[in-house]
């Protein structure tokens, strides 16, 4: 987990970094410092909840501005028809030098380019990878991934955790508008020579991460470039708030607990800041290797990390929840060998380079030699097996501990004893904090508690008002009403996202 909110990072860092580089006209790392600095203010002092408030009112900032700019898109190539036609005719207009020889495949459209379901063998993404290795990589993400569990967490209610999925999935069929047809039409204007694409974005494996927001910076007047510039920061932010904060939690809750079994609450605090420094300055160092991995196209090097790392944790979670028999030493070895075999394939492709058109890759067939999607559905089935094996070969786990945790025992009103109940972490009282008033603390440490996240103590709960709010946090009833309403709204969506992939198949 810890290792995609990594990826994550390196990835959100760059691309945020790219615009405002190229809009200020600023180095690149200096780019990346502004970029985190204010960043990690609002998120280090506002926990999950300036998290939650920030991400909103960006989200509404960039689809009033990606809207604006798929207009000015489609203006500019004369509407849908034109952009079709000038697409498929795109090429470069300098296509030979650097004493290369440059075969026509590498500058020239795809005929499929318009079809989701691509080539199953020639295809950049092929279709049976697209169907089943993203599927897989989606479960990964939207059931798995740290940053969506923890916005689903803290849902008012069940139907407030559905309404916002439902929400989410209108909400993702809205980039193939605003993102990918604008993205094909900057590709109008490409490079494809090294020495060509180093003079427009500075890097010889292409410019397809520099197109969008040099359009933005070519088509957009100076007023709305504005609010391009901060529809792209806040999309930028908005990834990065996610991902510090869930690491954050993850570091401190999954392994340094394991590590101080006695660590107090203030400690975890620190010791989660920490991390997200530390994780910060690991992918600044990385942004080199983004820049040149897979023929320097983002989107392909999101995917295929996903399909290293992700595939186990969906196999994971899968068997866990349809498969009680399922245990600990089964989970956990099944993670470590998929992990294993997935960073082979990793290591390998940094190592030798992932390859251009005009430069194969020396990397050895047998690890290199399968598309990235496909490897990712090799290494769901290596990992389902490796589960399951090691599984039954040893102890079940018992129903007590899966009450309403599996499938076959979800319905169950019985008490479940958790596994790690006996583990009991015993809390260190802060009585420094408790002796001295807040208006004695000087302005050194209200800095040092803000950092910390330290925040003075509420009330303490009686007995029965735990109970009721233990209740409550539990609850997963439903209005009949809200129901029906969410459901209608999740078959519409299921039919919207059919006829998109139809449409376009």
């Amino acid at each position: 987990m810890l290792l995609k909110a990594g990826r994550k990072c390196k990835t959100s860092i760059f691309s945020g970094a790219i615009f405002i580089q190229l809009a200020l006209g600023l180095d690149i790392y200096l780019a990346i410092f502004i970029l985190l600095a204010v960043t990690a203010v609002y998120t280090i002092t506002g926990g999950l909840a300036s998290v939650i408030y920030t991400d909103t009112l960006q989200a509404i900032i960039m689809l009033v501005g990606s809207f604006i700019l798929m207009g000015f898109a489609f203006a500019e190539v004369g509407g849908y028809d034109s952009f079709t036609e000038k697409y498929m005719n795109a090429i470069p207009s300098v296509i030979e030098g650097d004493n290369l020889t440059i075969s026509p495949q590498c500058y020239t459209p795809q005929a499929d380019a318009f079809h989701i379901f691509r080539d199953a063998i020639t295809g950049d993404i092929p279709w049976p990878g697209l169907m089943f290795g993203m599927n897989i990589l989606a479960v990964w993400f939207w059931c798995t991934d740290q940053i969506m569990v923890q916005r689903c967490l803290c849902g008012k209610n069940m139907s407030h955790v559905k309404a916002a999925c439902i929400m989410c999935g209108y909400l993702k069929i809205l980039p193939i508008f605003f993102m990918v047809m604008p993205g094909m039409i900057s590709h109008i204007v490409a490079c494809v020579v090294p020495s060509e694409c180093v003079k427009h974005c500075g890097v010889e494996v292409g410019c397809t991460n520099y197109a969008y927001p040099m359009m933005v910076l070519e088509l957009m007047p100076a007023g709305l470039r504005g609010l391009m510039l901060s529809v792209m920061l806040a999309s930028l932010m908005s990834s990065l708030t996610s991902i510090f904060n869930s690491a954050s939690t993850l570091f401190s809750i999954d392994i340094y607990t394991n590590i101080r079994k006695q660590a107090s609450e203030k400690e975890l605090l620190i010791v989660g800041r920490i991390f997200v420094i530390i994780l910060l300055v690991i992918s600044i160092a990385w942004v080199p290797l983004v820049q040149v991995s897979q023929k320097g196209q983002l989107f392909h090097y999101l995917s295929s990390i996903s399909s290293y790392l992700g595939p186990p944790i969906a196999a994971v979670f899968l068997l866990a929840i349809f498969c009680k028999r399922v245990n600990e030493q089964g989970a956990f070895w099944g993670l470590i060998i998929g992990l294993v075999i997935g960073l082979i394939r990793m290591i390998a492709e940094f190592a030798y380079g992932t390859g251009t058109c005009l430069v194969a890759s020396d990397c050895p067939k047998i690890i290199c030699g399968v598309h990235y999607m496909y490897f990712s559905i090799i290494l769901f089935c290596l990992s389902l097996l490796a589960i399951l094996g090691i599984s039954f070969l040893t102890k079940p786990i018992p129903d007590v501990h899966l009450y309403r945790l599996c499938w076959a025992l979800r319905n169950s009103t019985e008490e479940r004893i958790d596994l790690d109940a006996e583990e009991i972490r015993h809390e260190e009282s802060d009585t420094e904090e408790e002796d001295h008033p807040e208006q004695s603390r000087g302005c050194l440490r209200k800095t040092y508690d803000l950092f910390c996240g330290l925040q003075k103590a509420g009330p303490k709960l009686t007995k029965e008002e735990e109970e009721a709010l233990k209740r409550k946090l539990t609850d997963t009833s439903e209005k009949p009403l809200w129901r029906t309403v969410l459901n209608i709204n999740a078959i519409l969506l299921l039919a919207a996202a059919v006829f998109i992939h139809g449409y376009f198949a």
